[in-house]
């Protein structure tokens, strides 16, 4: 887990070095004259050799000083925790819909496997796959937001504001990131469920006289779960990247909209540390998803 942090800080700071660009004239605009921008340059460290660059910023990263802004001109950890804050609740909401949604439609589709309403459930998944998160966003949006009016677009509130409108607010743009994935996940545990059937200790259980809840639940569950839980573990990295594009289409001020601007007026140090602090977050969703593995499955060990 730390050595893929460390790689992809490492592959991100040499990305931003590489690339076509210069902050410092980003920064200056039309007054970058060569010699504001070799000022400029020295002045935000950019001249130094690219090992000491990075050396400085992974020690003072490490420490918690993710730099300063370029074009803000405050601390980036400053500039970054509200929004990210906001984009990690709407992560968490999305992630909880798709567990609440998966589970139930994948066991029900497995335990009526070819019959019509496996058959509802699998063409009406594929549906939802096809539709990407920001167009989901337009959906429900022009169904709840303009046609229901269960809620104003373009009207998000904070939660310091208002507790219970933020987190009603974000309902919608959580539900557009997990639709799709609850589809994929709910398909995938149908197929994992759908494969332990014809195993040896499932008939088993079935002789010793367990109804088919009892087998599901009971023997069934447990072991389909686990590849599931790898898959929901791959997805997580997704379900963020969908979080920062629906930001934008329901006018929430998470990281996705920092972002897009830190790219595009070459603020490296804003990229960066949202780059590796999704990162950490995307590890750590597996390093947990490991720990599960071994509460489903006590064969696999921890070492």
């Amino acid at each position: 887990m730390v050595l893929t942090v460390l790689a992809v800080s490492f592959l991100t700071f040499t990305a931003f070095s590489v690339i076509p660009g210069n902050a410092a004239t980003s920064i200056l605009g039309t007054e970058a004259t060569p010699e504001k921008t070799a000022a400029l340059e020295h002045e935000l460290g950019l001249d130094r050799p690219f090992a000491v660059r990075y050396a400085v910023w992974l020690g003072d990263f490490l420490r918690g000083n993710m730099g300063t802004s370029y074009s803000y001109r405050i601390p980036v950890g400053e500039l970054i925790a509200g929004k990210l804050s906001v984009t990690m609740t709407l992560t968490v909401m999305s992630f909880l819909m798709i567990l609440a949604l998966s589970i139930p439609l994948g066991i029900t589709s497995a335990m009526h496997m070819g019959k019509r309403r496996d058959r509802l459930i699998q063409v009406t998944g594929q549906i939802i796959m096809a539709v990407p998160p920001f167009f989901m966003g337009m959906v429900l949006t022009l169904i709840f937001g303009l046609g229901l009016k269960w809620f104003t677009p373009g009207g998000y509130v904070s939660f310091q504001d208002n507790p219970a409108g933020f987190l009603g607010y974000l309902i919608c743009p959580a539900l557009a990131i997990a639709l799709p994935r609850s589809a994929m996940s709910g398909r995938f545990l149908r197929n994992s469920l759908v494969k332990e059937t014809p195993l040896d200790y499932v008939r088993t259980a079935y002789s010793r006289g367990n109804d088919s809840h009892g087998v599901f639940y009971g023997h069934m569950l447990r072991n389909a779960m686990i590849p599931t839980v790898t898959f929901l573990a791959v997805i997580v990295p997704e379900i963020v990247a969908g979080s920062i594009i629906v930001e934008q289409v329901f006018g929430i001020p998470g990281i996705g909209r920092i972002l897009l601007s830190s790219i595009s007026s070459r603020d490296y140090p804003v990229v960066q540390a949202i780059v590796v602090m999704i990162t950490i977050l995307v590890t750590g969703m597996n390093f947990l998803a490991d720990i599960l593995y071994h509460k489903l499955d006590p064969r696999v060990g921890l070492s």
